[in-house]
């Protein structure tokens, strides 16, 4: 009985092999926009870009279809004052004019192909990093390094952040959108902490180099980016389905046709931190 059922299961296994050529419906490409303007503390601000691509297939090899040939401008509206920006090689528009002013709302304006874009945002300041320590204590793993960036939130009013740590090397960057909504007028603190895997290099180190960043967002950004980020971690039978995250652009020539994407002002402090 025990030989019949085995044979069985490899007859089975056999006859599974043949390919299947399944039809992957396609949607028209759409724009991609990445118009993150961050103005950093301690510099002028003026140099900033603006990227624009095309959205590809999911089982295609392109990692990038530039959109070529857009016009692209950004306003202050509180007095009109327009920034043009230039394609300075396919898909990237730059511009060295820029003049960023905290708590003043900008609308970023994109014609291409026929269609007009366009995208409010609210420039965010943000606090200046106290310190940046290292622990083992604080973290997932007490036995794994990390490191804490502190900051002080102001006061009466609703703040929104976005940190940033990367080691230089890494695939992606570790992102963290924070609110203070129960820190409010308090020192916040926010760790990284790499997680173990198989070999040393999957965690931090003495003398790794952490790069740092911590940005001002809007509470809409906030939102967009923690549904992006749970969207990434969602994994298993019972993860959230994928659904396309719609940023703050409109398609003010056809409606249907939603971009992906962002326009977002920020100002940012970027440091570094050696592990010890």
């Amino acid at each position: 009985m025990k030989t019949y059922i085995y044979i069985l299961l490899a007859f089975c296994l056999l006859s599974c092999e043949d390919v299947v050529d399944v039809d992957v419906p396609q949607s028209s490409p759409k724009l991609v926009i990445e118009a993150t303007i961050e103005w950093e503390k301690g510099t002028v601000g003026n140099e900033q870009e603006i990227k624009l691509s095309l959205s590809t297939p999911y089982f295609s090899n392109e990692q990038f279809v530039p959109a070529t040939g857009a016009q692209v401008i950004i306003r202050k509206l509180s007095d009109n004052t327009t920034f043009v920006f230039s394609e300075s090689t396919e898909g990237i528009y730059t511009t060295n004019t820029f003049n960023p002013e905290l708590n003043t709302v900008y609308e970023l304006e994109i014609l291409y192909g026929n269609e007009v874009y366009k995208g409010q945002e609210e420039f965010k300041s943000v606090s200046d990093i106290n310190s940046i320590t290292q622990t083992v204590e604080g973290g997932f793993d007490d036995e794994l390094i990390e490191v804490n960036i502190f900051f002080d939130d102001p006061e009466d009013e609703e703040n929104y952040y976005l940190t940033r740590f990367n080691e230089p090397g890494d695939v992606l960057p570790y992102y963290f959108p924070l609110d203070d909504e129960f820190t409010n007028g308090n020192e916040m603190t926010m760790f990284y902490e790499k997680e173990d895997g198989d070999n040393e290099n999957d965690e931090l180190n003495e003398g790794d180099l952490v790069e740092i960043e911590l940005s001002g967002i809007s509470e809409r950004y906030y939102n967009y980016m923690s549904l992006l980020l749970q969207q990434a971690d969602d994994q298993g039978p019972f993860g959230v389905t994928p659904a396309p995250v719609i940023g703050n652009c409109v398609n003010e020539t056809n409606e249907e046709a939603k971009p992906y994407g962002y326009f977002r002002l920020s100002e940012v402090v970027k440091t570094s931190y050696i592990i010890q």
